[in-house]
């Protein structure tokens, strides 16, 4: 799933760090299809070897197998060299790498592509750490939402994404289409509704987040302002006032599957969740067929995982030649079958049975990224809402 709590720049939840690296210079241009086609430096030089660093779930090593096997069959001159990290086995020291290679006046790097978050770009913008890419480098950014690469300055690409919807049983729901209504169906069927611990999860903290910054000019959204939480009154006396009518007088289960599983087993009928965990489960005969998604307005957040290019890599043709195989269609509908989750391309140039399949979670959501203060909003949830 994505990583669950993706937000940032561009956000999202929520979504989680992926980290990933590689990519040889191959002296290669890529065509807008994907495929390289052989140039004298990429002759001269044979087959360039690229690394690519990713981590997270085993589902994200999955998908770039399956991925990188498809580019090399069409590739024979670039090779991708994946290197996994788990979720918690040093993901962040790939960054520290990238970081002090540069301080230290390092002139190449063996990582070449590196997947990660809207924190790592950040970190990196202000360290000179990553390549900017245009069409003229990878001619299927082209089909990429301008306004995404516009939010990272054309340093990072978005290449898959995941938001928070409302996931609920359709047998005994009708569906809530503002924040407004379902506060209204919250406090009319007391005991349906959980969102999990905030602090927990990107889906309970995308509800928090909602709840809080609805009140506040959009702006606000994508601001660490510490006088932001001065407008946070109303907010939270919101959640306060839902607290006693959500599951079991104010119980909030531990984090994203938690809320799931109770909404599996017909304790509650609606709750907040990831769309590509809710897709997958429904998928998989996890959750029942009366369990539909939906997004409300104004919409949850979410956002993408991105995939950067270190400025020290050595081999940015070959690099960029893989990414444009990723923003292909023929790409995207791996990433769709294999994450459960957006395409990194426009909706409008995916198979058209996928836009069906993702037409009740595919209208959108909001990006969130308060820095710091989102520690504020944990502590004080903490204090006012579990605990008052």
């Amino acid at each position: 799933m994505f990583g669950k709590k993706k937000m940032g720049l561009i956000l999202a939840g929520v979504l989680s760090l992926s980290l990933l690296a590689g990519c040889g210079n191959g002296g290669n241009a890529a065509t807008a299809t994907g495929e390289a086609k052989d140039t004298k430096a990429g002759a001269a030089t044979g087959t360039t070897e690229i690394s690519l660093y990713t981590g997270g779930s085993l589902n994200v090593k999955e998908l770039w197998e399956t991925l990188i096997k498809d580019f090399e069959a069409k590739n024979d001159h670039v090779k991708v060299k994946l290197v996994y990290l788990p979720a918690g086995t040093g993901g962040a020291s790939t960054l520290d790498r990238l970081i002090a290679a540069k301080k230290s006046g390092q002139t190449d790097t063996d990582i070449d592509l590196y997947e990660g978050s809207l924190d790592d770009i950040t970190k990196g913008v202000g360290e000179k750490l990553w390549e900017t890419v245009d069409t003229t480098k990878v001619p299927n950014l082209a089909n990429v939402d301008e306004t995404y690469l516009k939010q990272v300055n054309n340093q990072a690409i978005p290449y898959r994404a995941s938001s928070v919807v409302l996931a609920y049983n359709s047998a005994k729901v009708a569906t809530p289409k503002t924040a407004d209504e379902l506060y209204t169906w919250i406090r009319q069927h007391p005991g349906k509704f959980a969102y999990n611990d905030p602090s927990t999860g990107g889906s309970g903290s995308s509800f928090v987040n909602t709840v809080i910054y609805n009140f506040l000019p959009p702006e606000a959204m994508n601001s660490d302002d510490p006088a932001n939480m001065k407008k946070w009154d109303q907010g939270f006396s919101l959640l306060k006032e839902l607290g006693p009518s959500m599951y079991q007088k104010g119980v909030y289960p531990k984090k994203n599957q938690g809320t799931l599983d109770i909404l599996a087993s017909g304790e509650v009928d609606m709750v907040p969740a990831w769309s590509d965990m809710a897709l997958e489960q429904l998928a998989k005969g996890l959750l029942p067929d009366t369990v539909k998604l939906t997004q409300i307005d104004p919409a949850f957040t979410g956002g993408p995982s991105y995939l950067m290019v270190p400025s020290l890599s050595s081999k940015k043709e070959a690099t960029q030649e893989f990414l444009n195989y990723v923003l292909t269609p023929e790409a995207q509908t791996v990433v769709i079958n294999k994450m459960y989750g957006y395409p990194g391309i426009k909706w409008s140039l995916m198979p058209s049975e996928l836009q069906e399949k993702f037409n009740s979670v595919s209208s959108g959501y909001r990006s969130f990224n308060s820095g710091e203060l989102q520690q504020e909003i944990y502590k004080r949830w903490q204090s006012e809402v579990a605990g008052g």
